[in-house]
């Protein structure tokens, strides 16, 4: 007999009505206050978790999905109390030297977006993680640690934060970075930024992310970065598995203070983007001409599916940022090397 037989197939049929029906009068009861929309997203995972048990699943599943919604819900407590301040999410080395160029490069980097109102989210470990919180100092830093064997403590600056919060799995850990980044800074590092850096692109790449600034900083004399390039053009570039729009999504910085003012830069016209319906819309923070938007559409024609860019107020639907002109149009929904190029831009023209 093969193994496959001694298995218990899946179950299919989902929730049943009058349980459904339960459920949903008890969260109505529980939840009276609740808008529609967010009390049919609790009903959801009501019923996702007893479909879960329904199916048949085991232990160690029901185990993970329950401390992963855990995790998440305890980050996005601690974050929600941010809201509307700029985060920078920086990657590196846990094991670089306090006395370290790139170590130095780090902490300047973080110290100076600190002076510019912004808040740095990294790591809880030494090295990088650490210079990326004594910059700002606490005050302004997210720690987000990971649990591991040999790693069971946070660095000095970051240590009894309210801001330092633990996680037991990488990818609860690496949503959170990428959930409340407003721009990414990396430093050079091992295995883990690598993972780091190419799961950031990776998102931004294909649309799961929304695009924000990613900036590859090292400490003087260094040439991390230099070499890391040469290798992504030489065997991604030529070999087609990359195209050169999306060499866009990053940039090599010299110095920190080149790192701040390219970040600084990106969200001077540009504010943030979202989809509403077949619509992508970008926010803008200073206005655009006509003449402007004409030659937004001759240039970057190829990023519209059907229709050309528009100006508009708020489209229906949209809830923040309503002060905010936007320019529109239908997405082709890909090419996002070219979309940054034409965030790049708009923030370039006059006025």
């Amino acid at each position: 007999m093969h193994a496959n037989e001694h298995r218990r197939p899946p179950r299919t049929e989902g929730m049943p009505a009058s349980l459904r029906r339960r459920a949903e009068a008890f969260i109505e009861d529980l939840l009276p206050d609740v808008d529609e929309q967010t009390r049919r997203h609790v009903e959801d995972l009501v019923r996702s978790a007893v479909r879960l048990a329904l199916d048949g699943s085991d232990e160690g599943q029901m185990r993970l999905v329950t401390r992963a919604v855990r995790e998440m819900r305890h980050a996005w407590l601690v974050f929600n109390e941010w809201r509307g301040v700029r985060k920078v999410a920086i990657y590196g080395s846990a094991r670089t030297p306090e006395d370290h160029a790139d170590y130095i490069a780090a902490r300047t980097f973080s110290r100076l977006m600190a002076e510019a109102d912004w808040m740095s989210i990294t790591g809880a470990g030494d090295g990088i993680m650490k210079a990326g919180h004594e910059g700002p100092t606490r005050a302004r830093a997210f720690g987000l640690r990971i649990r591991l064997p040999f790693e069971t403590t946070a660095n000095a600056v970051i240590e009894g934060d309210p801001k330092l919060i633990s996680f037991r799995y990488f990818f609860t850990r690496k949503l959170m970075f990428m959930a409340h980044a407003d721009a990414v800074a990396v430093c050079p590092g091992g295995f883990g930024t690598q993972d780091e850096l190419f799961e950031c692109l990776t998102l931004i790449q294909t649309g799961k992310s929304g695009i924000v600034p990613v900036v590859l900083l090292e400490g003087e004399g260094g040439h991390y970065w230099d070499d890391w390039m040469q290798w992504v053009r030489q065997h991604l570039g030529d070999n087609g598995w990359i195209s050169e729009e999306d060499l866009s999504l990053l940039c090599v910085v010299r110095t920190p203070a080149e790192g701040v003012a390219h970040v600084r830069h990106f969200y001077s016209r540009y504010h943030s983007a979202r989809y509403v319906g077949p619509r992508y819309v970008l926010r803008l923070q200073r206005p655009l001409t006509e003449s402007q938007v004409a030659q937004a559409n001759e240039q970057f024609g190829d990023l519209v599916d059907e229709g050309d860019m528009r100006l508009s107020g708020p489209l229906d639907g949209e809830t923040d940022h309503l002060e905010l002109m936007r320019l529109g149009f239908v997405h082709t929904k890909r090419d996002w090397g070219r979309m940054r190029q034409l965030i790049d831009w708009l923030n370039d023209l006059p006025g």
